[in-house]
């Protein structure tokens, strides 16, 4: 069942035009486009503002929340599957996209239910295929509690890099560019290092989850170790992290790619983290709501 926009701007008293956007973004679940005007679903819930006054604030309300989560476990099969049962297509659909990949959220639903998209490229069903099955031995290793090494990161790479059999799980060995970007990844012989160092910065550090995890994402996005497949491979890591850790995973939209891509040219011109912890905080702050609320039900 779904309703127009007119129908959820009169539910949730926000404007036409707010509701749109929203849409547009991505930030109402299970919303789609239909000719010039939107299907929302029946039961979804009014966005929560993303916009926070302060670094600590947002913050804060994590650790709120947290601590309520950390009171409800532990989670049953039924209360983990009710949550990863959209995710994961939702997940897999905006992190390929946000790489270049054509298929939209509905084709990624089908094609992790076995069936192929006629006129769409193979290398986009194995990208979703390739990514589901990384998500799904992050969660094995969730369970084990496995600490981040270098070899994990090469084990999921392995596994999100389908459709390129020769570059799977290895370091690249040629210097690349990233176009667009305010930043050139380090020389093919510096990578090693750079990334076992890396990992000791992670492991001693004792920042707020979400400041470490930012500056890990960006540095490691910054050392770029593979030849292709770093994007996918760097958001898994966040998310093996944040589980780990006891938080949701979040699931960055292909709708902020703009604001993802300009967090870290913030941090590379002005060594400014704070774009970037926003953008993490926000989805973390939003998931918690999410997993509170079933709960509540």
């Amino acid at each position: 069942m779904y309703m127009t926009v007119k129908e959820a701007a009169a539910k949730w008293g926000i404007s036409d035009r707010r509701i749109r956007v929203l849409c547009s973004e991505g930030k109402i679940p299970g919303a789609y486009q239909e000719g010039r005007g939107w299907k929302i679903p029946i039961d979804a819930e009014k966005p929560v503002d993303g916009r926070f006054k302060s670094k600590d604030s947002i913050l804060s309300q994590i650790n709120r929340k947290k601590v309520e989560l950390d009171g409800r476990r532990p989670l049953t099969e039924g209360e983990l599957e009710r949550f990863n049962e959209e995710f994961t297509v939702e997940y897999t659909y905006n992190s390929n996209a946000i790489e270049g990949n054509t298929l939209t959220l509905r084709e990624t639903d089908l094609v992790l239910r076995g069936l192929t998209i006629a006129q769409k490229p193979l290398k986009d069903h194995m990208e979703a295929v390739g990514h589901k099955e990384a998500f799904d031995y992050v969660r094995e290793l969730v369970k084990e509690k496995a600490p981040l090494t270098e070899s994990i990161i090469k084990q999921i790479h392995y596994l999100v890099l389908a459709d390129k059999k020769d570059d799977r799980g290895v370091y690249r060995r040629v210097p690349v560019r990233i176009m667009g970007a305010h930043h050139e990844p380090v020389q093919p012989y510096l990578i090693e290092p750079k990334m076992e160092q890396l990992l000791q910065d992670y492991a001693a550090s004792e920042e707020h989850i979400v400041t470490k995890l930012a500056r890990f994402h960006i540095e490691f996005e910054g050392i770029h170790p593979f030849i292709d497949g770093n994007g996918r491979t760097g958001r898994l890591l966040v998310n093996l992290e944040l589980m780990k850790a006891g938080y949701p995973p979040i699931d960055i939209k292909f709708t902020d790619r703009v604001m993802y891509y300009n967090a870290f040219d913030a941090y590379h011109v002005k060594h400014d983290l704070s774009a970037m912890e926003g953008l993490l905080a926000g989805y973390i702050n939003a998931r918690l709501d999410a997993y509170l609320k079933i709960l509540h039900e």
